[in-house]
C-alpha cells in the first residue's frame, strides 16, 4: 500500500495532467514486442462492476469468482473493503486471464486494463492538494506500444475501449466511497463492513439476502423493481448501492413500510413509560 501512496503523490507532484482533448501516441496490439508483459506483476483494483462482468462471463457465481481469482488485502487505513485481483504463482505473476493469444476475458476485461496506459487522478484519491480530475499516461519501460505513430485523443481511447458503461456504474460507486461519513474519518463497524463487502463484490450472496429474508416485508419496492433485481445483476447491484446509502449512511434512498414504521414507534414509546 506505501507503493501506491508513493505513486500518487509523483502523479500529482511530476506527471503531465491531460484532458479529454489531450492527444498522445499509443497502439498495443499482437505485433508489438511486449505483447501481454504489461499482464502481470501489478496491482489491479477490481470495482463491484468489474466483479459483475467477470463472474459473468466466466459463468460462475461472485462467491466462486472471489475465492479463486481475488484477495483483499487488510490495511488499517482503509475505510471500507476493497479487492485486487490475484496474479498467478509464478515467475513474472501473470494474469490469470491472460493467455499466448492474449486476454481471454477481454470484451469484459476491468476498468483499469481497459484505461490503460491512462490512469485517472480525482479527488477520490484522498489528496487535499487535488480539487479537479485529470488524466495521465502511465509511460512504463517494458511497454513499446508508446513507439507507435497511432494518435489517439484521450477522449477517443475512452471511447474505442468502452469505458463509458465502466465509469457510469463507477460514479454511483464514488457515490459511497466518497461520503462525507467516510471523509470525516467514521468507521464501519464489523457488521456494516460485512454488508458493503457483501453488496459490492459479492452480488450473488446479496440477491439471497434480499430474496430469500423479510427484506420485502419491511421495505417499499415496487413490482417492476424487485423483477429487474431478480434476474439483472447490474440492476441490483444499483439497488445495493440504494441500500448502502440507506443501510450504512442513515440517506432516505429506500423507504420502510408504514406499519413497520408504526410498530417502531409504539415500541420506543413503550420503552419510555418503562
Amino acid at each position: 500500500m506505501r507503493e501506491i501512496e508513493n505513486l500518487k503523490e509523483a502523479i500529482l507532484k511530476e506527471y503531465p495532467r491531460l484532458d479529454l482533448n489531450s492527444e498522445f501516441q499509443f497502439a498495443c496490439h499482437p505485433g508489438v514486442p511486449c505483447f501481454n508483459d504489461c499482464c502481470g506483476d501489478v496491482n489491479i483494483f477490481l470495482t463491484p462492476y468489474d466483479i459483475v462482468r467477470l463472474k459473468n462471463r466466466l459463468g460462475i457465481t461472485s462467491e466462486e469468482f472471489l475465492n479463486k481469482y481475488t484477495l483483499s488485502p487488510f490495511d488499517k487505513n482503509l475505510k471500507y473493503p476493497v479487492v485486487l485481483l490475484q496474479m498467478e504463482d509464478n515467475e513474472k505473476k501473470t494474469c490469470p486471464f491472460v493467455g499466448k493469444s492474449g486476454c481471454q476475458v477481454y470484451e469484459d476485461r476491468p476498468w483499469a486494463c481497459r484505461m490503460y496506459p491512462l490512469g485517472l487522478a480525482s479527488p477520490s484519491d484522498d489528496n487535499k492538494q487535488l480539487d479537479k480530475e485529470f488524466y495521465f499516461l502511465l509511460q512504463e519501460s517494458v511497454c513499446k506500444g508508446f513507439e507507435s505513430k497511432r494518435k489517439i485523443t484521450v477522449s477517443e481511447w475512452l471511447k474505442d475501449q468502452g469505458i463509458a458503461d465502466y465509469n457510469e456504474m463507477g460514479e454511483q460507486f464514488k457515490d459511497i466511497t466518497l461520503n462525507k461519513f467516510f471523509q470525516d474519518e467514521n468507521n464501519l463497524t464489523p457488521k456494516k463492513l460485512e454488508m458493503f463487502f457483501t453488496v459490492c463484490y459479492n452480488i450473488d450472496k446479496f440477491r439471497k439476502f434480499v430474496f430469500e429474508s423479510s427484506f420485502f416485508d419491511k421495505f417499499e419496492v415496487d413490482a417492476v423493481t424487485k423483477a429487474k433485481i431478480e434476474k439483472d445483476d447490474v440492476e441490483l447491484l444499483k439497488f445495493g448501492y440504494q441500500w448502502l446509502r440507506f443501510s450504512l449512511l442513515g440517506e432516505k434512498t429506500i423507504a420502510v413500510k408504514s406499519e413497520i414504521l408504526e410498530a417502531k414507534k409504539k415500541e420506543l414509546e413503550q420503552k419510555k413509560k418503562k
